[in-house]
């Protein structure tokens, strides 16, 4: 084996750890919530966040409600082409791109189970001046901003190769 296809190895391995442990954080956070609340109840933690539990059948912000398969289908292929182009995202990106692509990997995996299992994704993390959303959200958001750091600044990884 080639130190090329080593490091790849490594990523690989790295990337689907974090994915892992995205998916289960996402798949925990969510049955706690399912299990102490009911459905529309909030509890404030402080005075700017509240957990609040939230069966969404759109999308982001809320858009598209009540279009459940079809957006089962679209985040499918979105995750399809995550996979195909997750290679090139993590040369390119190096380190970056890597916890980006595994970041998004686990958030969009969490969210597809959610619309499987429950035909909605359920969501609790309300800070009041954002729309309601999940731990799952969260690592894809940061997991996409992680790629762009990745691919617009390739020279900033942390690590050294």
């Amino acid at each position: 084996m080639t130190s090329e296809e080593k490091l790849y190895a490594i990523r690989f391995g790295g990337i689907m750890t974090i994915a892992g442990v995205v998916v289960i954080l996402d798949r925990l956070s969510k049955a706690w919530i399912r299990h102490h609340f009911q459905l529309g109840e909030s509890r404030p933690i402080t005075s700017w966040f509240y957990l609040t539990f939230v069966a969404n059948t759109g999308s982001a912000f809320g858009l598209f409600q009540g279009n459940n398969k079809a957006l089962l289908m679209f985040a499918l292929v979105i995750l399809g082409a995550l996979i195909y182009g997750a290679r090139g995202l993590t040369e390119r990106g190096g380190f970056w791109g890597a916890l980006g692509v595994a970041l998004v990997l686990g958030g969009a995996v969490g969210n597809v189970m959610d619309r499987v299992h429950y035909g909605q994704v359920i969501d609790f993390l309300d800070f009041r001046v954002w729309p309601v959303f999940n731990l799952a959200d969260s690592a894809i958001t940061i997991g996409t901003i992680s790629i762009m750091i990745g691919l617009l600044w390739p020279n900033s990884d942390p690590v050294e190769e």
